[in-house]
């Protein structure tokens, strides 16, 4: 697995590396069950602080993406598999937008501002 960074930009180190892995998952480079390198090994690798690489992966187990176990590392939840599966209608998204002229900033934007659909009342599911 390739983690890549770039020390001159604003985004944090720890957020870049994150960033890094949710590409891979999206890309379906890494799945359900996979193992991450060691915190240790990648800070290594990256030349930053063991804590940055911990950060990273405690943010990665926040979403649901990883599960960290002492002794086993950091291994990929089943919930990768939903990621991978609107990287498709993520990209069709992104290219309509530039089409119409919209940056990816206002696109990003735009999904953070838009409130996700209420779940219906107990009992009130929805016919489909």
């Amino acid at each position: 697995m390739i983690f890549r960074i770039d020390s001159a930009s604003e985004e944090p180190l720890f957020a870049q590396i994150a960033t890094s892995v949710r590409g891979e998952i999206a890309a379906g480079r890494l799945g359900p069950g996979d193992r991450l390198p060691g915190a240790r090994e990648v800070a290594a690798a990256l030349q930053v602080n063991l804590h940055t690489v911990l950060r990273a992966f405690a943010d990665l187990r926040d979403e649901g993406l990883v599960d960290m176990r002492r002794g086993r590392g950091a291994v990929v939840t089943p919930a990768a598999t939903a990621l991978a599966a609107v990287r498709g209608e993520l990209e069709a998204l992104v290219a309509r937008a530039q089409a119409l002229g919209l940056s990816r900033d206002a696109v990003a934007s735009l999904v953070r501002t838009t409130p996700a659909p209420a779940d219906p009342p107990l009992g009130k599911e929805n016919p489909a």
